[in-house]
């Protein structure tokens, strides 16, 4: 369990407390309120476990808020950057691309199947377009695309007790 520190000690300023209420009465957007929250409640001298109880977020999550505000003691830290976050995998193999290699015959392009596996295809997708895309995101794209993906079925059957009538005496039967 981490020491608790006074926000004096921390770097908080009275003036800090009025700055942060006051963003967060303007601000319209959730996630950047949450943020200011966080620092807010840590400025007043909550624990950072106990803000983690309080809004839900990650503690290492709070603790880098905290740490980005009290760079600049601006508001303007904690707001959303876009390119912020995770980067997209595999930018380059986009819906319409996987619809066109779904289109394809496996079996025509070398490999030992007649139909396409969440797996053959992310294989193919990597090796086509040069940018590797896992199983995971490749079901996600497809999901996201319309896709549905379902196991292909094997249909047993039996032979038509007429199929000699039918075909006429050349059926071979």
């Amino acid at each position: 369990m981490r020491k608790t520190t006074s926000p004096a000690k921390m770097g908080f300023t009275k003036q800090d407390l009025k700055r942060l209420a006051t963003a967060m009465k303007r601000t319209n957007k959730a996630s950047e309120y949450r943020r200011l929250q966080a620092v807010w409640l840590v400025a007043q001298g909550h624990t950072v476990a106990d803000v983690v109880r309080l809004i839900h977020a990650p503690e290492r999550s709070i603790y880098r808020w905290v740490e980005k505000y009290l760079e600049t003691h601006s508001v303007s830290a904690l707001e959303h950057h876009e390119g912020a976050g995770r980067p997209e995998a595999a930018k380059r193999i986009t819906g319409d691309r996987i619809l066109r290699e779904l289109r394809r015959d496996p079996l025509k392009l070398g490999y030992n199947t007649n139909v396409w596996t969440v797996a053959l295809l992310a294989h193919r997708l990597s090796q086509v377009y040069q940018c590797l895309i896992t199983e995971r995101t490749l079901r996600r794209r497809m999901k996201e695309i319309g896709l549905v993906w379902k196991r292909p079925r094997y249909i047993f059957v039996t032979k038509d007790p007429h199929r000699a009538q039918k075909k006429g005496r050349l059926s071979g039967d």
